[in-house]
């Protein structure tokens, strides 16, 4: 990728009865300086019903700013593919709507991309020493099992596979065949790529995990279908 060219990010939020933290976060990013490169927001609230939409309808939002309302309860995986579809920017990240994870990491997650050494980023939880804590047993379990999985299945080195910080060249991320409609995505995009042999490149990023009481919402039954997942696409799926 040419530095000298325009650069832009399309940062995906995917929202669901966030109204505790959904403002902060449009703040957080807003405040985060790229230099050259443009940003651009993409809110999808997936039929919140806790005053979300409330607050994203009253925002008073910059033009650079879309917000879309589904019309029922679809999942993650649903919104980041609506979203696509608004997308202007040539890097595309997915930001989750609470505050486990800081814009201020953008710079770094981007740079690989900016430089073109890679077309994918993940952020790593588990590669920054300085993380120290999780949102419970099960779920750094969780976490630790579908990274191993997906090193297994797919002979990979990731060390954090379920991250929410993804980060992708546009055209990489569009030319991928995306069905997942909830937590599954994660899953979903890691296997493409690696078996269409893309490397994912990672990087440390800043953890700051909310418990299940806090309004995590990812749980066993996500788990059982990102491992289903893995072996559909390592062992059945032609791509």
């Amino acid at each position: 990728m040419n530095n000298n060219t325009t650069q832009k990010l399309s940062i995906i939020i995917p929202c669901y009865n966030e109204k505790e933290t959904i403002k902060e976060i449009i703040d957080q990013i807003n405040q985060i300086n790229l230099g050259p490169i443009q940003k651009e927001v993409i809110i999808v609230d997936d039929y919140s019903t806790d005053g979300t939409q409330d607050i994203l309808k009253t925002l008073n939002a910059p033009q650079n700013h879309t917000i879309l309302y589904n019309l029922k309860n679809y999942g993650k995986g649903y919104c980041i593919r609506y979203a696509l579809s608004y997308c202007t920017g040539n890097i595309i990240i997915i930001q989750d709507a609470d505050l486990e994870y800081d814009p201020r990491d953008y710079p770094t997650l981007i740079q690989p991309i900016i430089t073109g050494q890679v077309a994918v980023v993940y952020g790593s939880r588990v590669r920054n020493k300085k993380n120290k804590t999780h949102s419970g047993v099960l779920f750094y379990l969780g976490g630790l099992l579908l990274t191993k999985l997906t090193n297994i299945l797919f002979n990979s080195n990731l060390t954090d596979q379920p991250t929410c910080y993804k980060v992708f060249k546009t055209d990489t991320l569009k030319s991928l065949s995306l069905h997942e409609n909830r937590f599954g995505f994660c899953s979903e995009v890691t296997a493409q790529l690696l078996k269409k042999k893309i490397t994912i490149h990672e990087v440390p990023i800043s953890y700051n995990p909310r418990k299940k009481h806090e309004g995590k919402k990812i749980g066993i039954k996500d788990a059982c279908r990102a491992i289903y997942i893995l072996f559909k696409y390592r062992l059945f799926t032609q791509l």
